[in-house]
């Protein structure tokens, strides 16, 4: 029990380092191509940050624990929307000024939907999982085009101002973009070892493991991301994040580990218990950014409520466990 333990721990923390380098790797790089600011902060900083969800639950699904993957993505969703923005919310009330923000959250809230269509039979097909990839590719396309076409959005200013100048040489940055993404990959293994071993041995399934400790671990660089923008005054960016984030872990996250293996025998619970309380939880966020004659800010109260939504739930899980 000690060796898988340690291994988590070690794991987690070389995921973050590694999750870390290879998003600044790739944003030097993307910096060098001439790629604008607003492009940058949507895709790569964005789905960078994604990076650890899609590497665990590709490396679980690898492994046969395919469960362990799909928890891993709603719980993710999960604790983007209840625990970091609900930390970030509580620190210091976050204002939607941008528009591309405001109309990607009601196709998030479509894409988790149809999540919802394909889990009413418990398991995700093969044709499932490419059917997902496929509305990725669709949206990452849009986001290119939003990205490219959003001159004077409020995420544009913030964009760049976290991606700021690029001093790091392109070798460099190639170099450490490779890097990252090996040492991305070899922790996320021994996660997911380490995780498989503790669900072992307490009885519990790897779907309770993958939504709560393996989520909460691949979702640090998001809250990391998001305090540090909201500390800087980027709203947009830091709920950005979190919206780019879920339809990631969605639609990619998802998809390839459904490609590489059906995701059957997964239990009602996964519906009726995980995904209502993601569907709820993006509902919410969705009322919360987009008010009807009020400032379209979450504030501290909202905020609060988050937070004691993922206690909640939390504490659901752990007791229904044993």
């Amino acid at each position: 029990m000690i060796l898988p333990i340690v291994a988590i721990i070690v794991g987690f923390f070389l995921l973050i380092k590694s999750a870390d380098k290879f998003v600044e790797g790739a944003s030097s790089v993307a910096h060098h191509s001439g790629m604008p600011p607003l492009l940058i902060g949507m895709l790569v900083v964005g789905f960078g940050t994604s990076a650890p969800e899609m590497v665990v639950s590709a490396m679980a699904a690898m492994d046969g624990n395919p469960a362990l993957a799909l928890g891993n993505a709603i719980g993710s969703n999960i604790v983007n929307i209840s625990l970091i923005l609900g930390v970030t919310a509580v620190l210091a009330p976050i204002a939607v000024h941008s528009n591309i923000v405001r109309k990607e959250l009601p196709i998030l809230l479509l894409i988790s939907l149809a999540l919802g269509v394909m889990l009413w039979d418990f398991e995700i097909s093969t044709i499932e999982a490419i059917v997902l990839l496929g509305i990725f590719f669709s949206v990452f396309g849009w986001q290119i085009y939003a990205g490219l076409t959003g001159k004077g959005d409020a995420l544009e200013a913030d964009c760049e101002a976290d991606v700021g100048p690029i001093d790091t040489s392109l070798s460099k940055s190639i170099l450490m973009l490779t890097l990252g993404l090996i040492v991305l990959v070899a922790s996320s293994r021994l996660l997911v070892w380490g995780a498989v071993e503790i669900a072992a041995a307490l009885g519990v399934s790897d779907l309770i493991i993958g939504l709560t400790i393996v989520a909460l671990g691949t979702s640090l660089p998001e809250l990391a991301a998001s305090i540090t923008a909201v500390r800087k005054g980027e709203h947009d960016l830091a709920i950005g994040n979190v919206v780019g984030s879920n339809m990631f872990n969605t639609l990619a996250v998802i998809g390839i580990a459904g490609a590489i293996q059906p995701i059957s025998n997964i239990g009602a619970e996964i519906f009726w218990r995980d995904w209502i309380a993601m569907i709820v939880l993006t509902v919410l966020l969705l009322l919360m950014s987009i008010k009807i004659r009020k400032s379209r800010t979450i504030n501290r109260y909202e905020g609060g409520a988050l937070l004691l939504t993922y206690v909640g739930y939390n504490a659901y899980l752990i007791s229904s466990s044993f």
